[in-house]
């Protein structure tokens, strides 16, 4: 038995489909009051569904009993301010820890960022490096998994930055020149390479580096949207610090904001590995960017923005 945490979030969703998809059995644990409907897939079989979170840790050692490997994706990067963070992330995976060890789990696979470390600059990449460091530090077998921003069309990376073109016809405010070079993997990519890693004997107790087959700048990646989408707009340079502000001001206005502090927190430095670690390291041959979007919907208008803006984000727990 396999189980997922954050299976109902974008990486989630395409991680249990995959693994259902080889005729695995999978656990999802999933918070009480959260739509599991993401979670079933046409010809594929339904899995087990666990209700609690990583703050409850009855509730989580239940989830864990008769499980072998756990991937640990649960995250509130995309909606928790840094006491979320710090919260959820940390003290989250130190409960996850406790109950696999109880329950004599064989493995945690988890995914972090490139650049996390605990000595980091920026909160979210901070967090992530103190997850790492309390899963290196556990006792129990595991793997992490560095990677570049994941995208795909159900994401909250290029969607995001689709929805502020749409929302402003004029011009888009950038962070600093846009010089910050970015290795964007889709995230079907990402999932290959993660269930590589239960085959993979030698990626125990390892941690490796994911990225995309090339490097790109976000403002050459604004410019691509921009022409696939045909939505020119004026690349705007904005101080990094003041974009902070203003999304913090945003967050008290609208439920959700498209480009919201931790999203700054991975644009803030550039973040790429080795061009040739996804086959080197899992086997796995990465799809270019262009060619992915090429292929995508072109629904990005007005009432997807507002049906974006006025969503809140899940509080309470992560997945």
């Amino acid at each position: 038995m396999i189980l997922v945490t954050g299976a109902s979030g974008f990486v989630g969703r395409h991680l249990v489909a995959q693994l259902l998809g080889q005729g695995l059995a999978v656990r999802c644990l999933v918070p009480p009051g959260r739509d599991v409907a993401s979670l079933t897939h046409a010809g594929l079989p339904r899995p087990e569904l666990a209700g609690g979170h990583l703050l409850d840790e009855e509730s989580l050692y239940r989830a864990v009993t008769g499980v072998h490997v756990v991937f640990h994706l649960a995250s509130a990067q995309w909606w928790g301010r840094t006491r979320d963070l710090q919260r959820y992330e940390v003290a989250g995976a130190r409960n996850l820890v406790r109950a696999a060890r109880a329950a004599r789990v064989g493995r945690i696979i988890t995914l972090s960022h490139l650049g996390a470390a605990r000595e980091a600059a920026w909160p979210l990449l901070q967090v992530k490096g103190a997850v790492e460091n309390t899963l290196r530090q556990s006792g129990l077998a595991w793997t992490i998994v560095r990677s570049a921003m994941a995208f795909g069309e159900d994401d909250s990376f290029i969607n995001a930055m689709l929805l502020s073109l749409r929302a402003n016809p004029l011009f888009f405010a950038m962070p600093g020149q846009g010089e910050v070079v970015l290795q964007p993997i889709h995230v079907d990519d990402l999932v290959q390479a993660l269930t590589a890693c239960l085959d993979r004997i030698a990626l125990v107790d390892h941690l490796l580096e994911i990225g995309g087959p090339e490097y790109i700048s976000l403002r050459d990646l604004l410019r691509t949207l921009m022409r696939l989408w045909n939505m020119p707009r004026l690349l705007v340079s904005v101080p990094p610090w003041l974009l902070r502000r203003m999304a913090v001001l945003y967050s008290r206005v609208l439920p959700r904001v498209m480009l919201n502090p931790q999203m700054l927190d991975l644009l803030a430095i550039s973040r790429v590995t080795g061009l040739g670690n996804a086959w080197t390291n899992f086997g796995v041959r990465p799809r270019r960017l262009e060619d992915s979007l090429l292929h995508w919907q072109r629904d990005h208008g007005w009432r997807r923005l507002l049906q974006s803006s006025l969503r809140p984000h899940p509080r309470g727990v992560p997945g």
